[in-house]
C-alpha cells in the first residue's frame, strides 16, 4: 500500500499537459483537478443516505490514477486514443496490484469510468470536461485575457446533459461574456 500511496502522490506535480502545452502560467497538477471534481460531487447528493454521490465522488477519484505512471495524455500528444488506453489500463492494473484486496473494487469503478455507461459515470465524464473549462476560465481570468483558450469550450460544445452541469456552465458562459468583453484585447479591437 505504500508503494501505491508513493506512485499516486506523483499527480501532486503532473503537471495538466493542455494547459502546459498553451503555456499557461502555473498549470494545475492532476490532483488538483481529481481534487475539484470529488468537491463538485458534494454538490449532487441530498446528504445521508444519498450512494449515488458517493459513488461520483469514488469515480472521480480513481478517473485519473494511471497518470501517475504514463502522464497526462491528450490528443495533442501523438499517441494513438488505443496505445492511451492500453497504457492506462496496464497502469491500472499494476496500481490495483499494490493495494490487495481493494484492487478489484478500484480497478472496477476505473473500468466503469471508462465504459461511461451508469448515470454515475456519464455524470463524470461530464464533470471532467466541466472541470476543464472552469479552469480554462480561471486562466483567463487572472490574465484578464477573454476568449484565449477558446478551443477548450469548444471541444466540450454539446456534451452536457446533467442539469447541474449545465447550470454551471451557463453560469459560466454568462461570467465568461462579461470577462471577454473587459478584456484589453476585446478594448483595442473596439478602437479598431
Amino acid at each position: 500500500m505504500l508503494d501505491f500511496l508513493l506512485l499516486i502522490g506523483k499527480l501532486k506535480h503532473i503537471k495538466r499537459t493542455g494547459w502546459v502545452l498553451r503555456q499557461v502560467p502555473d498549470p494545475e497538477c492532476v490532483a488538483g483537478h481529481m481534487h475539484r471534481m470529488a468537491i463538485i460531487t458534494l454538490l449532487l447528493g441530498q446528504g445521508d443516505g444519498d450512494t449515488r454521490y458517493v459513488r461520483c465522488m469514488r469515480l472521480a477519484l480513481i478517473h485519473d490514477l494511471a497518470e501517475c505512471i504514463v502522464g497526462d495524455i491528450t490528443p495533442h500528444c501523438g499517441i494513438d486514443p488505443l496505445e492511451k488506453h492500453r497504457r492506462e489500463d496496464e497502469a491500472m492494473k499494476s496500481l490495483c496490484d499494490l493495494v490487495g484486496e481493494r484492487g478489484p473494487e478500484i480497478y472496477s469503478l476505473y473500468k466503469e469510468y471508462e465504459a461511461k455507461e451508469t448515470s454515475e459515470a456519464k455524470f463524470v465524464k461530464e464533470l471532467d470536461c466541466f472541470d476543464m473549462i472552469l479552469e480554462a476560465y480561471s486562466y483567463e481570468r487572472a490574465e484578464n485575457c477573454g476568449n484565449r483558450l477558446q478551443e477548450f469550450f469548444d471541444s466540450t460544445t454539446g456534451k452536457f446533459s446533467h442539469p447541474l452541469i449545465v447550470g454551471l456552465t451557463k453560469e459560466l458562459d454568462h461570467r465568461r461574456q462579461g470577462l471577454v468583453k473587459a478584456s484589453p484585447a476585446a478594448s483595442s479591437h473596439n478602437l479598431e
